[in-house]
């Protein structure tokens, strides 16, 4: 035991050497003293910057998770009453109460498809609530307390007509002024002369067909009371033949308007011209876009048409449009009634005269021929 005796003193030289060399002899005597140091060097630093490196992307991964509790603070859309696509009876019902208030138009169907969902949008973009193009409770609840229940008949196009107020053979200043308004809104072409005669009736059923009215020919309270909603009370020269008088105010044509159904559009002027056969039958204002959003010129035609549109691009009404380049469309302007030529439009061509744009849009059918131009 002598031996150890007077190892002790070496051995803690060596002890606290072998750590590092234990491996480096481990492989081989020759070998190790070559190799173990490269190792030793290799494998100290790699370590280090692996402990720091890992440390810094463990704190993002931390902070991306903070806008994960944002989502659950969206409340769900909410849960459809009527919905596109469905059918059936409540359907009826929601398409004739919109008709009702006049945002639907045509035909009751069992069927919610695309004119029930723009109808149900304008309804709800007009009264503040979130445009959605179904009918949740909220809407629902709006609309009945706006509406009375529609009988059997209104929900399956029975209709029935009401006791004549004129008809063919009457005479006097009530035709007059039923041809008068009848030739404001082009149905109506012949003279203004107090006679209800076979042009008179060929007119009002054109009229009362066109509004899903019962045709009839004869004059029911309910064709008077929506041909006085889309007309104005007459003038003197309206209910005495008298043509406007050439003049400054008098809009000039394009030539292209000058044959067919034409929606004539002049922006030097700033008019629109409803012509038939090179004959204007009604005339309104109108403004463009800017700089930026143009109206663009050429001729085009009538595409679609949609009595209650709301831009989905730019969440606006838009009334009585006739769309005729893409998205550009002739449309009621409330920004134009009100602020006049201090706006533009983001290209459509705005009309600013509510009765007289809807009178259009009554006239004006699909494939109609629209002209821009400058002069």
């Amino acid at each position: 035991m002598a031996h150890p005796g007077g190892v002790p003193p070496t051995d803690p030289s060596v002890v606290v050497a072998d750590p590092t060399p234990t491996p480096s002899a481990e492989p081989t005597t020759e070998e190790s003293p070559e190799s173990s140091p490269s190792p030793t060097d290799v494998d100290t630093p790699a370590p280090q910057p692996a402990p720091h490196e890992p440390e810094e992307p463990t704190q993002t991964p931390t902070d991306s998770p903070e806008p994960a509790p944002a989502d659950p603070t969206t409340p769900p859309p909410p849960p459809a009453i009527i919905d596109v696509g469905d059918e059936g009876d409540k359907v009826r019902e929601l398409q004739s109460r919109l008709q009702q208030i006049e945002w639907f138009e045509g035909r009751i169907t069992p069927n919610y498809g695309d004119q029930t969902r723009l109808a149900v949008e304008g309804f709800q973009s007009k009264r503040g609530i979130p445009v959605l193009g179904y009918v949740d409770q909220v809407t629902w609840d709006r609309l009945l307390g706006m509406t009375r229940m529609p009988t059997h008949d209104e929900m399956h196009n029975i209709l029935t007509p009401g006791p004549a107020l004129l008809g063919e053979g009457s005479k006097g200043d009530d035709v007059k002024d039923l041809q008068a308004r009848l030739k404001q809104i082009a149905w109506y072409f012949d003279k203004v002369d107090g006679i209800y005669g076979a042009k008179t009736v060929e007119a009002v059923k054109g009229f009362q067909e066109k509004r899903e009215i019962p045709v009839t020919g004869e004059v029911d309270q309910r064709t008077l009371d929506r041909l006085h909603g889309m007309t104005h009370k007459p003038t003197t020269d309206e209910l005495n033949n008298v043509a406007p008088k050439p003049g400054a105010g008098a809009m000039v044509l394009d030539d292209r308007c000058l044959q067919g159904r034409v929606v004539c559009i002049s922006k030097a002027q700033r008019k629109l011209a409803w012509v038939v056969d090179g004959q204007i039958q009604m005339t309104m204002d109108v403004r463009f876009g800017s700089e930026m959003t143009p109206t663009r010129n050429g001729v085009f035609a009538v595409n679609w048409k949609s009595r209650d549109h709301v831009s989905s691009l730019y969440d606006t009404a838009m009334p009585y449009a006739l769309f005729f380049s893409g998205g550009q469309a002739v449309h009621y302007s409330a920004d134009f009634a009100a602020r006049g030529y201090n706006g533009a439009s983001h290209g459509c061509v705005n009309v600013r005269d509510k009765a007289a744009v809807s009178a259009l849009f009554d006239a004006a059918k699909v494939g109609d021929k629209v002209v821009v131009y400058t002069g």
